[in-house]
């Protein structure tokens, strides 16, 4: 049985325009989940994953990382084991080399001059990106940047990362070398948060959904459970994956069998067609 990593309790966050983006958000996150955050924008997603990570203070609630309840005082220690990829990379770098970029937060933990440069090979070849480390980041592609932003994390050795729209304006080459990388994170263990419009990835990628809509958590299963509820769809503003859309027609108009058995990719797709 997973043990409980993180647990979000009545959390509500108001911006200073007045606009209230979180009311009331409960939610138990453990060890090793593979969770995808959906909804439309504005929907609290992003200002969700900044409370969680510290970087913003909630007006009411509270955040409990292994059974402590975070305050001005442990702070350091959830924002140590909570790692977040921004959307935008350009928003997370700021260093003048690959290399100091990823070194950057180890060398805040205070750790050993030997463990920082250990710690930054380590995670500049999990990326594959070591010939890069001499390089200004601000030169690199968008692909290029995403990987140093998750190196960034990896060196760090969080416990937990959130992502937030990890795909946004990565090309179809680049956005297929971030899911491997994800999975490969997923097989060592690192608890996820992925915040995404992409119904089809959340749909393969994800062992569970949340759903936002006004600030609050309106459904929380698994894709199949959700993707299959209608009513919070439409809720949400959102659309089936296209594998179950399809699939569940051709069922409809009895063109194919109904075996129960949803496919989440194309080669489970043409196992039921027979291919």
């Amino acid at each position: 049985m997973k043990k409980l990593i993180l647990k979000i309790e009545n959390l509500h966050y108001i911006y200073g325009n007045g606009k209230s983006a979180l009311n009331g958000v409960n939610v138990d996150i453990y060890e090793g989940e593979k969770i995808a955050v959906i909804g439309s924008n504005g929907s609290g997603k992003s200002t969700f994953f900044l409370n969680v990570d510290g970087v913003l203070t909630p007006e009411q609630g509270k955040i409990i990382y292994r059974n402590k309840v975070i305050n001005k005082k442990n702070l350091k220690e959830l924002r140590k084991n909570i790692g977040i990829v921004f959307q935008d990379a350009d928003n997370q770098i700021i260093a003048s080399t690959v290399m100091a970029e990823v070194g950057f937060g180890p060398m805040n933990l205070k750790l050993p001059k030997e463990e920082v440069l250990k710690r930054v090979d380590e995670a500049l070849e999990y990326m594959n990106i070591s010939h890069l480390k001499d390089r200004p980041p601000h030169y690199l592609s968008g692909g290029e940047k995403k990987r140093v932003s998750i190196a960034d994390i990896i060196a760090m050795k969080s416990e937990i990362i959130i992502f937030d729209e990890p795909t946004a304006a990565l090309d179809p080459l680049n956005a297929m070398m971030l899911e491997e990388v994800l999975m490969k994170l997923a097989s060592e263990g690192k608890t996820m948060l992925i915040s995404t419009h992409d119904v089809d990835f959340t749909y393969r990628w994800a062992e569970r959904v949340l759903v936002f809509s006004e600030g609050k958590i309106i459904a929380d299963g698994t894709p199949l459970e959700i993707f299959k509820n209608k009513e919070i769809l439409k809720q949400a503003n959102l659309k089936q994956p296209t594998l179950l859309e399809v699939y569940e027609s051709l069922v409809e108009k009895h063109l194919l069998e109904d075996i129960e058995f949803y496919p989440k990719s194309i080669q489970e797709f043409k196992k039921i067609l027979g291919e």
